[in-house]
This record gives C-alpha cells, structure tokens and sequence, in this order.
C-alpha cells in the first residue's frame, strides 16, 4: 500500500488522489503523483546515533555498548571508535569495517565521536 505523501506547498497531510494527481484539501494545490515518487526515492535517509546526532556517511563512531557477532564468537567492546561510516537502507543502517571484518550496525548503538 503506497502513503499519500504532504502537500508541498502548505505542509499539511490531508491530501488524496485523483487520478495521476494529488489534491490538498486544504490550500487546492495540485501535483503530479510521479513528480512525488520520484522526490522519496532522491530524499536522503535520516539516521540518527543513540544521542540523537545524525549520522552521515565518512562519521567516525564509537560502539556504546558490548555486541556479540551473530555466528561468531566475536565480541565488538564497548568504546570501539569506527571510522568511516557507510549509511544504507535495511533494519541495520550503519555499513563498516573494522579490523575483526566488515558489519552491519544498527544505529542505536552507536554515537558519534
């Protein structure tokens, strides 16, 4: 199921469809529904650190926490700085390399160092 996105013009939510358009029942602005796809699929993925820092990629971070690796019997510390980070889509959004190999990370672990 596709989410109506935000008029553009007003900010507000209560907007529908009508046929390849979107309407803003509020201020009457009309868009294109393709011109909307094609603006989510650009937007950038906001990823923010246990304290709330966002994350961009080429941050360095540090683990706050001890995380046992999944089929492994590596243990990353707590206190580990990383360094260049990659942010990418999925459930854990934090891509890097260290020296036990490469990890996945999610972010709330993490925080910016």
């Amino acid at each position: 199921m596709s989410t109506i996105p935000a008029c553009p013009q007003c900010g507000m939510e209560n907007t529908y469809p009508d046929g390849s358009q979107f309407v803003c029942a509020d201020c009457g602005h009309e868009w294109s529904a393709l011109a909307a796809v094609s603006s989510e699929d650009n937007a950038a993925r906001i990823v923010r650190d246990a304290n709330g820092n966002l994350l961009s990629d080429g941050d360095a971070v540090v683990l706050v926490k001890d995380l046992k690796v999944k089929g492994s019997s590596t243990t990353l510390k707590q206190g580990t700085k990383i360094k260049s980070i990659r942010i990418v889509d999925g459930d854990h959004e934090v891509d890097c390399k260290m020296d036990g190999g490469s990890f996945m990370l999610k972010a709330c672990y993490l925080k910016k160092a």
